[in-house]
């Protein structure tokens, strides 16, 4: 029976293996939708009551999911403080937080909900392929957050020296200037802080032509890890049909 459950639950080339994930998905995309529906400030008292009878059917079914994936695990420990056990787990606690109880401040839990989307990326194969090329370029991905932050830094630390005795009371310090930083060099500009002296314009010119390399270099990244992974599954698959 444990490996029959196994073969199902862990996604093998087999139909009701497919049918399972299938109806996963679709399960965690109607939760989702109706999680948003509740939001609706002039719901009726009825439909909001078969929205709560839908997720309780959701929690049920994902809660059972998630004892069959611990029954099924070699390594159950292992399974539990991964990626994917943390994510199913978080899925269905809001649920047995709030039950029972009426307390405002457990109702930031609800929004625990949206974990149910990452559940999507174990049952699709697309998103699987997307978060293999993030495995191979975590390094340079990493290398690039690093020196975006320390770019953010240098454009702050510039804008509040050119601009702190003309606009102080949008640069008055460092922390301040990091807003003007952020939407300037990720090429936003809404236009809320802007640089007023020649210095600080000149000084805004350089960073929005480093901010359009900014935008650029994880594109790049992201599309070489990409091509690598196909490679790297097209190479695994031929040697398997070998």
């Amino acid at each position: 029976m444990k490996e029959y459950l196994k073969s199902i639950i862990e996604l093998n080339d087999n139909r009701l293996s497919r049918v399972f994930g299938f109806s996963i998905q679709v399960l965690i995309i109607l939760s989702i939708v109706t999680f948003s529906i509740e939001t609706l400030p002039l719901l009726d008292p009825q439909t909001r009551d078969g929205l709560e009878v839908f997720e309780l059917f959701c929690v049920i079914v994902f809660s059972l999911e998630y004892l069959l994936r611990i029954y099924v695990a070699d390594k159950k420990f292992k399974f539990i403080f991964s990626f994917f056990g943390i994510i199913d787990l978080v899925a269905v606690l809001p649920f047995y937080f709030a039950f029972g109880l009426d307390l405002r401040s457990l109702r930031t839990f609800r929004f625990l909900r949206l974990f149910r989307l990452f559940k999507l990326v174990r049952y699709n194969r697309a998103l699987k392929h997307f978060g293999r090329a993030i495995s191979i370029a975590k390094e340079e991905i990493l290398l690039f957050l690093f020196i975006t932050l320390i770019l953010i830094y240098l454009s702050a630390v510039g804008i509040y020296y050119f601009e702190n005795k003309a606009q102080p009371e949008h640069f008055s310090s460092i922390f301040e200037s990091l807003w003007w930083a952020i939407v300037t060099l990720t090429t936003v500009g809404y236009g809320d802080v802007v640089p007023i002296t020649i210095g600080g314009r000149v000084f805004t010119f350089i960073i929005l032509m480093v901010g359009l390399g900014v935008v650029a270099i994880p594109t790049g990244i992201l599309s070489s890890a990409l091509t690598r992974s196909t490679s790297t599954l097209k190479t695994s698959n031929d040697e398997k049909m070998d």
